[in-house]
């Protein structure tokens, strides 16, 4: 009787873990298709075909000089509320 339990609970792991494996399977199936009709209908715009940056789209600088001062006043400002 013990053998038939074992029998038993090794079909039912294998079932499990088979039904785990197809639904993973299933879902990278779909991501691919997702991602293949995302490409597909929505292509990206290629980068210096004349488009120009949106309104209100912060136009930073790579050697952004008041960035340190910047962060540093958000902190101090955070700080401030957090105590009050």
């Amino acid at each position: 009787m013990e053998v038939n339990l074992v029998v038993e609970s090794l079909k039912f792991m294998v079932l499990g873990v088979s039904v785990v494996f197809l639904f993973l399977t299933l879902l990278v199936g779909v991501l691919l298709l997702q991602g293949w009709v995302v490409r597909r209908f929505f292509p990206e715009k290629q980068p210096g075909s004349g488009s120009t940056p949106a309104v209100g789209a912060p136009a930073a600088a790579a050697g952004d000089d008041n960035l340190p001062a910047v962060i540093m006043a958000a902190i101090t400002m955070h700080r401030k509320k957090r105590k009050s």
